[in-house]
């Protein structure tokens, strides 16, 4: 599994350069851009539809006057406690999400390497349990998150031996490291009250309900920072897909620019954990879907947000008007469809003889 791009072949594309002053330069290609408006456009109407389809959906003529402020009561209600939040925590949480995947593909040239599957959102879940639900008054619970999410990828870092440098290696070391995070998880459950442990229970099975304006201002402010961090990374990044020895032979200093990489995507990662859950496989294969739809070479990291923003906010927008008696928690989707979708790339790995 060594080595191995995290797609196929690219095929190169017309592009430009687009530069902010001095610091940031970015490639624009055409069927980048065009790629990036049908995604904007698919994401405008799914946003629309989870505010409007329903019940308590909010009429399409008063949509727009809703969102300013100077719709109905009802509907207001509807916008500013239940539907609204939980469409804006949804957009910035897939797009954390989407970004760290593809960050942590780039590092280590590998479909595979995601958040998820190499132990980090099962740390940060493991870390916001136990400092939010289990040890109280220590550590606030998003600083929990990130402690349990840093102290995952560190044992990561050490139990392969060679750091993050290893793709097959610290596949397998992550999966034990969610074992055993996940055994912590169901230790604290198990320890707590009832209603703790429902609360608890339901945070861990990913979910955008009953989300606040509060949690939209920790994500957004976390996407903020972090996501230019992520695009002044992409270009060394993408010399680092072609390998170490190349990459350092043009100065882009492969093993700070892989460790930066790593921090940024523990950030956005954990960020999304924090307010979310630990929802899964969104970091894995919105990437991925990103790359091909662009079939552009580098970490992709605004198609990479947008593919994850749409993923998330789709599977939600699901999972609002399915016709189950009980709303399944989003994760749960993404879950299975995810869980799919890794099957179908380790089985293609298996086939090229990589894995």
């Amino acid at each position: 599994m060594t080595g191995a791009r995290p797609t196929g072949a690219v095929l190169p594309t017309a592009q430009r350069t687009l530069r902010v002053g001095g610091w940031l330069s970015l490639p624009v290609r055409s069927r980048s851009l065009l790629v990036g408006l049908g995604l904007v456009g698919a994401l405008v109407v799914i946003a629309m539809l989870t505010v409007t389809l329903g019940t308590l959906g909010v009429a399409p003529a008063d949509l727009a006057r809703t969102v300013l402020g100077q719709g109905a009561g009802t509907d207001r209600i509807v916008w500013g406690t239940i539907r609204g939040p939980r469409l804006i925590v949804g957009i910035a949480a897939g797009a954390a999400l989407g970004i760290a995947g593809t960050l942590f593909q780039t590092v280590t040239r590998n479909p595979l390497g995601s958040p998820d599957v190499i132990g980090l959102s099962a740390g940060a879940a493991a870390g916001a349990a136990a400092f939010g639900v289990l040890w109280t008054g220590i550590l606030p619970q998003p600083v929990g998150a990130l402690v349990g999410a840093s102290a995952a990828m560190g044992l990561v870092y050490l139990a392969t031996g060679r750091g993050f440098s290893s793709p097959s290696r610290m596949l397998l070391v992550g999966i034990g490291v969610s074992a055993v995070s996940l055994a912590f998880v169901e230790f604290v459950i198990v320890r707590v009250g009832r209603e703790e442990a429902i609360t608890l229970a339901a945070y861990l099975s990913g979910t955008l309900a009953s989300r606040s304006w509060d949690h939209a201002a920790t994500i957004w402010l976390s996407l903020v920072v972090l996501a230019p961090c992520a695009l002044v990374l992409s270009r060394r990044l993408q010399l680092v897909e072609m390998g170490d020895e190349q990459a350092d032979a043009l100065g882009a200093r492969s093993g700070r620019t892989r460790v930066f990489a790593v921090l940024v995507s523990i950030g956005l990662a954990t960020a999304a954990v924090n307010v979310v859950g630990p929802i899964g496989f969104i970091a894995l294969t919105a990437p991925q879907i990103a790359r091909r739809l662009t079939r552009a070479p580098g970490p992709n990291v605004v198609m990479s947000a947008l593919v994850g923003a749409l993923l998330l906010c789709l599977a939600d927008l699901l999972t609002q008007q399915s016709p189950f008696p009980v709303q399944l928690p989003v994760g749960v989707l993404t879950a299975l469809v995810g869980g799919l979708y890794l099957g179908s790339l380790l089985f293609g790995q298996w086939k090229k003889g990589t894995l």
